[in-house]
């Protein structure tokens, strides 16, 4: 059974640092591209960061450029978010996800999600 589980989320003032860890089971990580995605109130979920298998290759939204640093750790199966100068409408369940494509068969796993607020 795959399993993501996400943790270091809270409570941070505008201007804060929090890391973000997913930790997996139960897949083979050093083959699975890895992403953050964050869903705020009434918004759709959307990609903030991810990461190659291999760690060598990463991409950023617009809004993360700068301030987010995504890595992988394949030795302990776990990716972790960065956040530096956090703002508040950093403010979302943060989500992290797995992804491989093997042949015509694609292969996504999520996590349950990780609260971030930014407020003072």
């Amino acid at each position: 059974q795959v399993q993501l589980v996400e943790s270091g989320g809270g409570l941070v003032q505008p201007g804060g640092s929090l890391r973000l860890s997913c930790t997996t089971s139960g897949l083979t990580f050093s083959i699975y591209a890895m992403s953050w995605y964050r869903q705020a109130p009434g918004k759709e979920r959307e990609l903030v960061a991810a990461i190659t298998s291999t760690g060598g290759s990463t991409n950023y939204a617009d809004s993360a450029k700068g301030r987010f640093t995504i890595s992988k750790v394949n030795a302990k199966s776990t990716v972790y978010l960065q956040m530096n100068s956090l703002k508040p409408e950093d403010t979302a369940v943060y989500y992290c996800n797995a992804a491989r494509k093997i042949g015509k068969s694609d292969y996504n796993y999520w996590g349950q999600g990780t609260q971030v607020t930014v407020s003072s």
